[in-house]
């Protein structure tokens, strides 16, 4: 059943560490907020969203993810549904899709937002938050403001709600780095993008930018980075930090370490594709974190998924999970709603700190 605009909505800030943390052994420290469903909203920036968001990453991908044209159907219903209950925040990428496909993921976004069919208050209030690839042939600010426009056409939209650089090209490009940063500018002042955010920055990068950019007058809004039970390593906690003294909301990509923490896979159970070699070498090693989201599901009558989930939400986070079908946006809402106890974080990230296994991080990760 969908949920009504009209249900009560709480708007709030959450960069303040709680009083009531966890025990020193946890380096995460919980933030205190309220039991979070989702058409209650966070404030990110100038944009107001839902806790939780969606990626598209999978919409268009076919090496991957294996997306075929006849799901296009199936990937609307997804999205209707989702934004029938409440999700208003959805991610993409200009360079999400394979080949031909290339922008599809953005595609499809804006004929879901164009051919919704409920309340128009509902469809006014979706935020797409896309990224822009730092193409080696992106050289000058005007270059990438075009690819703002490029994007803005696909979507046939006339605003973007978040327009995010894709990774940093610092540690083979610094020069590039500056121009693509002047493009963000750009494309803030012209009006083309509500906020600006980045993704696969590191501290130190992610520092430089926040700065660069307030002295240009442009706040960053947020930063993307792979974090979950995976993903928990001096990095991220140290852009979390980072995050929560800057005013910056920190958007957590892969929560669910492309499928390994929903329970489905095992050694002997693997995906089909390139993510199986990936599972192959990690799975073996995540008894110790799989076990205890099973345990505590078990208790919480939830799934393994949506404990996952509901940890990056006890950070201050808003995870992004991929959906492309309707149970797993099903399965995803039922992570909003409750969170868990200071004890049970704390287990789970004993927990992970015990597997072996770790997320491998992204190549274009900088420091």
């Amino acid at each position: 059943m969908a949920i009504s605009a009209l249900s009560p909505t709480a708007y709030f800030s959450s960069f303040s560490p709680s009083n009531d943390s966890l025990i020193s052994s946890s380096p995460f420290k919980p933030f205190k907020l309220p039991t979070l469903w989702p058409w209650q909203k966070v404030k990110m920036g100038p944009l107001t969203v839902s806790p939780m968001g969606f990626g598209t990453w999978a919409w268009g991908n076919q090496l991957l993810w294996g997306y075929q044209e006849s799901m296009d159907s199936d990937l609307q219903r997804t999205f209707n549904l989702a934004v029938e209950n409440g999700i208003n925040l959805f991610d993409t990428a200009d360079s999400y899709g394979t080949g031909r496909l290339n922008g599809q993921s953005e595609k499809l976004l804006g004929k879901f937002i164009r051919e919704f069919q409920g309340q128009k208050q509902i469809q006014d209030n979706i935020v797409i938050a896309t990224k822009f690839a730092a193409y080696p042939w992106r050289l000058t600010p005007g270059q990438f403001v075009n690819a703002c426009k490029s994007s803005l056409d696909r979507m046939q939209l006339e605003q973007i709600g978040i327009g995010q650089l894709h990774w940093s090209t610092a540690n083979y490009a610094p020069l590039q780095e500056l121009a693509l940063w002047d493009g963000l500018v750009a494309m803030y002042e012209k009006g083309l993008v509500r906020a600006v955010g980045v993704s696969n920055y590191g501290p130190k990068q992610l520092v430089k930018i926040h700065d660069y950019l307030k002295a240009r007058g442009v706040p960053l809004c947020s930063a993307q980075v792979q974090f979950s039970l995976l993903s928990m390593g001096e990095d991220q906690i140290e852009i979390k930090k980072i995050c929560g003294s800057l005013g910056i909301r920190l958007i957590s990509y892969s929560p669910l370490g492309l499928g390994m923490l929903t329970g489905k896979y095992t050694p002997s159970k693997l995906p089909r594709g390139p993510r199986a070699l990936l599972f192959r070498q990690i799975l073996p090693g995540l008894e110790p974190l799989l076990n205890s989201l099973r345990e505590i599901a078990q208790k919480r009558r939830k799934t393994i998924p949506q404990v996952a989930i509901n940890w990056c939400i006890c950070q201050g986070t808003i995870p992004i999970p991929g959906v492309k079908t309707v149970k797993q946006v099903e399965e995803n809402l039922g992570a909003l709603g409750w969170r868990l106890s200071s004890g049970e974080l704390l287990q789970l990230e004993d927990a992970a700190r015990e597997s072996p296994g770790k997320m491998i991080q992204n190549i274009f990760q900088t420091r």
